[in-house]
């Protein structure tokens, strides 16, 4: 129980010191019925898990973290064809939250009624904890190998970050078959002893009434929270609000701060990383910044030709990024993981950034997508949607480039807006706000962008579109 010290009875416990969607559970109960699903797991290649909002979810996690088997959180809306993909490439012998065999492999009873004392000898701190499958839209999901030492080494440095103590109430509605709902989101209450309140669904009215001092949210979340005031307000007796996953649109942090007078946390991270860097409960909290490197970790950006860019707040480059926070690689993909590591041991994030003279991240966004490279000019797209989003009628905004004969690319805004504006009005007010080769060459009205389950936006359907 080294990863989950709260476990171990150092931190009191209450009847309801975790409730997921509704449903309370001392940590001496999820401990016991934890300890039937371990005794059941142990020795299995891998316990794979779907990963649905409730209770047995957490105690299976819980239950494969005991026994020393890796967690394959499986999300509980996959296709057939990315479930069998997930089963098969993660080796998993055993599926908790299914009531008959899937894909071939066999379920694995959870029952919140069972209890059994932990017997199994303490994992190893190198041991693999999770193998967490990225969205795979460049092929098939990749399973990022995390240890119990990379997931313990981050929560600890957020803990510091965020001043998240056992007096704390942690409340979120996020799936919990991401690093932010489940490895944040459930094992950081279980290591720093704070209360955990999961709303099953993030609706403003769950948030509002779960009476939390840390809340987490993705800006979907938190652009829901922000347009209904009764619920925004009712954050005023909160401590942090905390946005990650994506870019949180600075209207968003600004409206939030005006109504519950919280500026929210923002921090950076991915799968293979878990989150690295991150703004700090007693710092400053820039719109549209992620902060510094949490403990541990450093940083650096380097331009395409491998040299360093400066630290000037304007020049962008890759982000890299080292520290005991890291993956082990990903499973059975040795070709996927020496691309993505430098000679020197730096793990390439694929994202790219500018450094402020002071430290403070700024994410561009993705490489592939998110860095435009039109008339010898290489353009942030995040900068522009930045510049778009402050037009008093857009609601939200995405920009790609596009392939174009004469620029190499274009940039184009697809915009979704609350009032009567013309493209050419929008190219206009960009242009007056950026270099003018940044503005727009072509904006697209739309009713919504397509995001994930996170609420990342998906630009390459987008691109095909």
């Amino acid at each position: 129980m080294d990863l989950l010290t709260a476990l171990q009875g150092g931190f009191g416990d209450a009847p309801d010191a975790l409730r997921i969607d509704g449903r309370p559970l001392s940590r001496e109960h999820l401990l016991g019925a934890a300890g039937a699903v371990a005794a059941r797991a142990a020795g299995a290649r891998a316990l794979a898990v779907l990963a649905r909002p409730e209770a047995e979810t957490v105690v299976a996690v819980v239950g494969g973290l005991l026994a020393g088997v890796p967690v394959v959180p499986v999300p509980p809306d996959a296709g057939p064809v990315e479930r069998a993909h997930i089963l098969r490439d993660s080796g998993a012998e055993l599926l908790a939250g299914a009531d008959e065999p899937v894909d071939g492999v066999e379920p694995l009873p959870v029952d919140l009624t069972e209890t059994q004392a932990v017997s199994l000898p303490e994992p190893a701190s190198e041991r693999p904890a999770f193998v967490l499958y990225t969205s795979g839209t460049t092929g098939p999901p990749k399973g990022a190998v995390l240890s119990h030492r990379a997931v313990a080494a981050d929560l600890d440095a957020l803990a510091a970050a965020w001043a998240w103590t056992p007096e704390d109430t942690l409340v979120h509605g996020l799936p919990l078959f991401h690093v932010h709902g489940l490895v944040l989101g459930v094992l950081g209450a279980l290591r720093t002893g704070s209360r955990l309140v999961h709303t099953g669904r993030p609706t403003p009215e769950a948030y509002a009434r779960a009476g939390g001092s840390l809340y987490f949210g993705v800006p979907t979340v938190w652009s829901r929270v922000a347009a209904d005031e009764p619920s925004a307000r009712a954050l005023a007796a909160a401590r942090l609000l905390v946005s990650g996953s994506a870019p949180l649109p600075v209207p968003v942090f600004e409206k939030l701060a005006a109504l519950s007078g919280h500026q929210p946390i923002e921090r950076y991270g991915m799968t293979e990383t878990l989150i690295t860097v991150s703004t700090r409960a007693d710092g400053e909290r820039r719109p549209g910044s992620v902060g510094l490197p949490v403990a541990g970790v450093a940083t650096r950006l380097v331009g395409e030709d491998g040299t360093p860019v400066p630290w000037d707040g304007e020049s962008v480059g890759e982000l890299q990024v080292s520290g005991p926070t890291l993956f082990d690689g990903y499973l059975n993909r040795a070709e996927a993981d020496a691309e993505v590591r430098t000679s020197d041991g730096w793990f390439r994030t694929g994202d790219v950034a500018t450094i402020a003279p002071d430290g403070f991240h700024r994410i561009v966004g993705r490489a592939s997508v998110d860095l435009i490279k039109s008339g010898g000019f290489k353009i942030g797209a995040g900068e522009v949607e930045a510049a778009l989003r402050d037009h008093p009628a857009v609601a939200d905004a995405a920009v790609v480039g596009a392939p174009d004969a004469d620029l190499g690319q274009a940039v184009v805004a697809f915009v979704v807006a609350d009032g009567a504006v013309t493209g050419d009005q929008l190219t206009a007010f960009v242009a007056e706000r950026l270099s003018v080769h940044k503005r727009p060459r072509r904006v697209v009205l739309v009713a919504e962008l397509p995001r994930n389950a996170m609420g990342k936006v998906l630009k390459k359907r987008l691109l095909e579109g």
